[in-house]
């Protein structure tokens, strides 16, 4: 078989499942609207949940941080790359959110790939929630470790597994927030059976942080549990991209040691950790907490409605509400006729998520309004029929 026909083949199966991805782009792809051109839809597809990507605050920030530092960082930060600006943020955030150290990466996939392949070892064992993010399942599955994945939520299974014999370390991993479920993980359960097995609990919680606990310090605080190693990103409710791992000092300054991910990769623009800056000042605010309320308010009344229609539902009470269609090619079909009646939505297909399980994963903001909400519940009812 040549390379030709290796990526020939692959081609073809992922055309015949219904799977193929495909990309769009579009003028704006964050807010309440999704704009291509001159065409324009409700966006129920978008991650920025509090609204906060077109934020005057926050785009002046940038502006401004662009002005001061340049549009780039220039290199790694153990080189040129570190700067006050990326020093201020990582403090603000640490302070935050209650641990001693804060230490930025370019991206939530970097920052999971990083902490995993650093960490463990080959006599160790990693127990993951079998619905944890795609970047957590492949860092431990290309770790030297040994890769146990326990059953969704179940931390009697968790236990189960992390009382088997193991040679060396255990590493729970789980998500505050699913991503592609959008249900919660029982963290309080979850770290009494690893704290019980001595082993340290990793929460990803890029869909919790912003949105839900005071101030919105995210899932863990919200259930009142402080994991040895907390992930959170920045493109989702902060409106930005990029990520963070909260940890202890003796923990950060071994990831500074051998965290190849953050050692050799330029880091973010100094501008950018401005714009953070700003962007967690809004969060911590009131009008962070009124735009958390109104979201809040949003997913009841779509669930409220979403009851009616005849599709699976699961137990979110996130801002990431499936619909579970089951067959690809019907997932797409009511993708393409919601954005003919003016909403985008997005199917998702496996491998993204279990066979079977196809999706239409509505994603909802504070910048939506009542009558947005209502005008997709009425396209999903006609849609289905």
């Amino acid at each position: 078989m040549s390379w030709q026909q290796r990526i020939d083949n692959a081609l073809t199966e992922r055309r015949a499942a219904d799977a193929f991805r495909q990309r769009h782009p579009v003028t704006h792809g964050a807010g309440r609207w999704l704009v291509r051109g001159e065409q324009r839809w409700l966006n129920f597809s978008s991650n920025d949940y509090l609204g906060l990507s077109q934020h005057p605050q926050i785009v002046k920030a940038w502006q401004q941080g662009a002005e001061r530092y340049g549009t780039g960082s220039g290199g790694s930060g153990h080189v040129t790359g570190y700067s006050e600006a990326h020093q201020q943020f990582e403090q603000e955030l640490a302070e935050w959110l209650g641990f001693p150290r804060a230490l930025l990466f370019i991206s939530g996939f970097a920052a999971n790939q990083a902490v995993i392949a650093a960490l463990m070892q080959k006599e160790d064992r990693i127990v993951a929630d079998r619905l944890s993010h795609a970047s957590l399942l492949e860092a431990a599955s290309h770790s030297p470790a040994q890769l146990r994945r326990f059953v969704h939520n179940d931390s009697l299974h968790l236990a189960n597994l992390l009382a088997k014999p193991v040679d060396g370390l255990q590493l729970t991993v789980t998500e505050g927030i699913f991503s592609m479920d959008g249900d919660s993980a029982p963290l309080a359960e979850i770290m009494t059976v690893t704290r019980a097995a001595n082993g340290w609990l990793l929460v990803d919680d890029a869909h919790g942080i912003g949105v839900n606990g005071d101030e919105g310090r995210g899932s863990c605080a919200d259930q009142n549990v402080k994991p040895d190693l907390l992930i959170v990103t920045f493109g989702k409710a902060f409106g930005l991209s990029g990520a963070a791992v909260l940890c202890s000092e003796e923990t950060a300054d071994y990831l500074l040691q051998f965290a190849r991910h953050l050692i050799y990769s330029t880091s973010m623009p100094p501008a950018q950790a401005v714009a953070l800056s700003a962007a967690l000042r809004v969060i911590r605010s009131d009008e962070g907490e009124i735009r958390r309320q109104t979201l809040r308010r949003h997913i009841a009344r779509f669930r409220e409605g979403a009851e009616q229609l005849d599709m699976q539902l699961t137990s979110s009470n996130s801002a990431i509400e499936p619909l579970i269609i089951g067959e690809n090619s019907r997932a797409l079909q009511l993708a393409e006729l919601a954005r003919e009646a003016g909403c985008w939505l997005t199917a998702i297909r496996p491998p993204t998520v279990p066979a079977g399980t196809a999706r239409l994963r509505v994603t909802l903001t504070a910048a939506h309004q009542n009558d947005d909400i209502d005008k997709l519940l009425e396209v999903l009812h006609a849609a289905r029929e």
